[in-house]
């Protein structure tokens, strides 16, 4: 048998079994590791293997040395598009530490490309380092600085197609809200794109997540901004998500983004290099009238989300004091523990009278449902028509994190009273006035 080696398609042959995929290095020295069809690792013990056949040398290994440049920009060819990828962290740009398992951010740019041969046919390549931090210690300041740096990116290059963003996938929802609000009228496509699985690992998401992203800027006429991450738990396609309407949903498939109370705008196929547009009204926030513009968000600015629970004390809400602006994600169609049924709910009034003081001392405070889909209804039960009368404002069929990052940015721009009416305005796709059957994702 000739020697196998890292990424080598092999034919693994047990004792009551037969396996095929790619070769990966093991750690552990009592198994050895296959990259399955389905991108998921298997592990075999050696002691059950009879034989390892050697199917197909590793070809991507040596198109990786070949193709390994210092420069900023990959092999620039005159008839593809240029696009710009600003790395901003998170587990896409990871390495594991197989010693203790822990994940850092510690892939540049370059290093990231390197290992991905395949963009060089589909766009002319640069990249810039803008962060390395991981989503969850994202801030208010971390959007800015993405944002300067799309702005900057536009203005070196006239000629860019779009932008590709690899970013932490825990708050990478929150950074698709937040740029979709900033980027006002933004004429390229900016994509997220993160992964479930470090770019050293042989399962990785990444490589695909980022090939589709490409793609789908190469090949389409979008603008604004989305996320691209797995349609399925297979490597077959990526979605395109709208970046107001998708959340995270799952610890770890690598398909755990989903567009809530909306559809996909696309669907990008891997191994064709295909697009199937799913909605016909993808541009409908932009305006060739208009210029492009970007605004920012306070790196002080003081915003709150506080999830209703069972027993509730007027202290949890009261903490917010000095605030200017808190989302109360509550329950069903939009209740909160505010109104007393009985002497052992009676504190619940204290409750409302927390939230009364934190609206007349200036604070903007605006109720979500923890529901996943649907939208908050106000005018239904008598409990919440009193908090619409105290001046409690529904947050519509917005997502929670959507509801916090509009109301921020609204505050960063606004007067307090231009983002109170603002905020019930649809600005970008964020709010759809009618929820149809098929925008429901059926688990």
């Amino acid at each position: 048998m000739k020697k196998v080696e890292f990424g080598d398609i092999v034919k693994v042959i047990t004792t009551d079994k037969t396996y095929k995929g790619a070769y990966i290095d093991s750690y552990n020295k009592e198994i050895i590791i296959l990259k399955q069809d389905s991108g998921y690792n298997l592990g075999i013990i050696k002691k059950g293997i009879k034989s390892i056949e050697l199917i197909q040398k590793n070809k991507l290994k040596k198109n990786q040395k070949k193709n390994h440049k210092k420069s900023s920009l990959l092999a620039y060819k005159k008839d593809l598009p240029f696009i710009s990828i600003l790395k901003v962290g998170g587990t896409i740009v990871s390495k594991v530490d197989y010693k203790t398992g822990a994940v850092s951010a510690k892939i540049s740019a370059e290093e990231l490309l390197q290992n991905i041969p395949e963009l060089k046919d589909i766009a002319n390549i640069s990249y810039k380092d803008i962060a390395s931090v991981m989503s969850e210690s994202m801030r208010f300041g971390h959007y800015n600085l993405i944002a300067k740096s799309i702005e900057s990116e536009l203005k070196k290059n006239k000629n860019i197609k779009g932008i590709i963003i690899p970013h932490g996938t825990d708050t990478m929802h929150y950074t698709g809200a937040a740029l979709s609000f900033m980027l006002e009228n933004i004429p390229v496509p900016v994509i997220l794109v993160g992964s479930q699985r470090s770019s050293d690992r042989g399962s990785s998401d990444s490589f695909i997540n980022i090939i589709c992203a490409a793609c789908f800027i190469a090949k389409s006429d979008f603008k604004g901004v989305a996320i691209c991450m797995h349609e399925n738990m297979s490597d077959n396609s990526c979605l395109i998500l709208p970046g107001t309407k998708t959340k995270k949903i799952h610890t770890s498939r690598r398909d755990a983004f989903k567009p809530i109370n909306t559809i996909a705008i696309a669907r990008v196929i891997y191994s064709e290099n295909k697009i199937e547009f799913l909605t016909e009204d993808y541009n409908s926030d932009y305006n060739e009238k208009k210029t492009f513009n970007v605004k920012y968000f306070k790196d002080n600015l003081k915003v709150g989300i506080l999830k209703s629970h069972t027993n509730i004390y007027p202290e949890n809400i009261s903490c917010f004091k000095g605030y200017k602006g808190l989302i109360l994600e509550g329950t069903g169609l939009g209740h909160f523990q505010s109104t007393a049924f009985d002497n052992i709910s009676r504190i619940n009034e204290k409750n409302k009278n927390e939230i009364k003081k934190l609206i007349k001392k200036g604070c903007i405070v605006i109720l979500t449902s923890q529901c996943l889909y649907g939208r908050v209804n106000m005018n239904i039960y008598s409990p919440q028509r009193e908090l619409l009368d105290i001046g409690v404002i529904p947050g519509k069929d917005m997502t929670t994190e959507t509801a916090f990052i509009k109301l921020a940015f609204l505050l960063s721009n606004y007067s307090r009273e231009q983002a109170k009416s603002l905020f019930l305005e649809n600005l970008r796709s964020e709010i759809n006035e009618r929820i149809l059957p098929h925008e429901f994702v059926d688990y």
